[in-house]
């Protein structure tokens, strides 16, 4: 256990290296989680140096990073030109034509203490006509109805079994936190990094240097630097575990156009033949890409494909990123925690990058070191522990999706179909074959509901149900499936159009602030 924080000590000087969303999410979820006379906070960003971030799919964990600051909804929704989403619609994943959603919320419900997809699979396996299994998701229902309202408090009632994420234009939501943050305490420094100090004996970094000559000390620092992970990386030379024989999309062409089609509450990601383009509807505008791999597909192709896919006219050419999918063997070396891009990469198809922050700006709150300590390698040990969790598992979810397909006689997918697979990922599929158990773990990102959405989604057939639902009786079961169904299409069919909800709400917000001020 670690000492007592020394009340004479002086603050432990955290530098974070970089801005964008790693950095200003780092810098807020810090200046809030630890007591400000123990810790200094100081952000190092450049405006030459761009960020990644093109638009933004968010999972429902954000909710709870922005409710721990504080911040107003409706507000963020304003400043950030976001809208809701209710999961993610997967269009040519499965097979050609196919379509199915991954949706933030539960599938029917636990009756006798066995999970709903049991008593469905009887059913179905019996000869009753039950439907799809998305027909028994709340969620689901709203995504093809293209409603929205927020979810019922009383948790009896069929309108609370959903959760729900954004989607935002990540350079201003950026900008949002950096106005959060910056008055409550957290400094600030514009200029460009050319060097890089280490202590000769410990290793540990000492100083960064600026290229105007300013030396910035510090005694933690934060790597938010992106791809260049300029600290884990190329200082303190912590190995990269390459993934990309299970991921072999490398690039990524991002685009916005204007809104035509509307705002849908879900973000759709759609199978093409070297790769999937994606649709982020935002208020004012659809962020639009193509990840895709540069073995199978070049990138004249991919402009073509994703030129074509879009709703609207584009202002500009395309944007191209280069990447690789994979993770550090260590998210904290000696005295540097890599947040963000810098740690490692995940394409965005289930939009994790957001959350992979998130949790790790969690996990580094709850270990920090106390000011006057020296540094203690437990700590490190254990922040690397769940780093790994949190991306293997991860990681094991985007395979999923490739190596579940039914797309024959295209290059890319023939490959990802018939691919070895990392054991963890092959034994949670067997399982599932064998007996319709879905995974369903206290760590890690993605819960019972998001792994049976994609194995069913995906067209992996279970052989048999939990024998625990046959103690209930068939003619029950099969009438409380109905009873579910309908109760779930009605309610949805009477929400309001995704696209008034927000009108409305953020209005709403917008009055309340202005009569606050007033008042104030």
């Amino acid at each position: 256990m670690q000492p007592r924080s020394n009340p004479s000590a002086t603050p432990l000087r955290v530098v974070i290296v970089g801005g964008g969303t790693a950095g200003w999410m780092c810098a807020a979820g810090l200046t809030r989680l630890l007591p400000n006379t123990d810790y200094a906070l100081t952000l190092i960003e450049s405006d030459e140096i761009g960020t990644v971030g093109v638009g933004e799919a968010t999972l429902p964990h954000i909710r709870d990073f922005n409710a721990m600051l504080g911040l107003d909804e409706a507000e963020f929704l304003r400043a950030t030109q976001g809208s809701f989403k209710l999961g993610i619609e997967f269009v040519g994943w499965d097979k050609p034509g196919g379509r199915y959603f991954h949706p933030f919320g539960v599938f029917g419900e636990r009756w006798g203490g066995t999970d709903f997809q049991h008593h469905w699979l009887r059913a179905r396996a019996a000869g009753h006509d039950v439907g799809d299994l998305a027909d028994y998701c709340f969620a689901a229902a709203m995504c093809r109805e293209g409603v929205f309202d927020l979810p019922n408090e009383d948790t009896r009632s069929i309108r609370s079994t959903f959760a729900y994420a954004y989607h935002f234009d990540a350079g201003l939501y950026a900008a949002f936190l950096r106005g959060w943050a910056t008055p409550r305490g957290v400094r600030r420094i514009e200029g460009k990094i050319t060097e890089v100090t280490r202590n000769p004996e410990s290793g540990l970094v000492e100083s960064v240097t600026l290229q105007s000559g300013a030396m910035i000390e510090g005694d933690l620092f934060i790597d938010c630097s992106g791809f260049r992970s300029l600290l884990l990386g190329s200082t303190m030379g912590v190995a990269w575990h390459d993934w990309s024989e299970w991921l072999p999309c490398d690039r990524a062409m991002a685009l916005p156009c204007a809104s035509v089609d509307g705002i849908t509450p879900y973000t759709r990601a759609t199978a093409q033949a070297g790769g999937w383009t994606w649709r982020i509807p935002l208020q004012h505008r659809t962020g639009n890409g193509y990840v895709f791999s540069s073995t199978f597909c070049s990138e004249e192709q991919a402009r073509e494909t994703l030129l074509g896919a879009i709703d609207g006219a584009p202002p500009a050419d395309p944007r191209l990123l280069r990447f690789q999918a994979g993770r550090r063997a260590k998210g904290w070396e000696g005295n540097v925690v890599a947040i963000g891009l810098s740690s490692g990469f995940l394409e965005p198809l289930e939009s994790t990058s957001i959350f992979l922050i998130q949790a790790a700006i969690t996990d580094l709150a709850k270990l920090m070191p106390f000011p006057g300590c020296a540094p203690d390698p437990r700590l490190a040990a254990e922040f690397n522990r769940l780093y790994e969790i949190h991306y293997d598992r991860t990681r094991d979810f985007l395979v999923l999706h490739y190596t579940a397909n039914a797309r024959h006689g295209e290059p890319l997918w023939d490959h990802v179909r018939t691919m070895a697979l990392p054991d963890s990922l092959a034994h949670k599929i067997e399982l599932f074959r064998a007996a319709g158990r879905a995974p369903d773990y206290k760590l890690g990102l993605f819960s019972r509901d998001s792994w049976l959405a994609v194995l069913v989604g995906q067209g992996i057939e279970p052989r048999a149900h939990d024998r625990l639902a046959d103690r209930l009786p068939l003619d029950e079961v099969v009438e409380r499936l109905t009873d579910l169904r309908e109760r779930i299409a009605t309610n949805a069919a009477s929400l309001p159009a995704h696209a008034e909800f927000i009108t409305s709400y953020c209005a709403a917000g917008a009055d309340k602030a202005e009569d606050q001020a007033v008042s104030a």
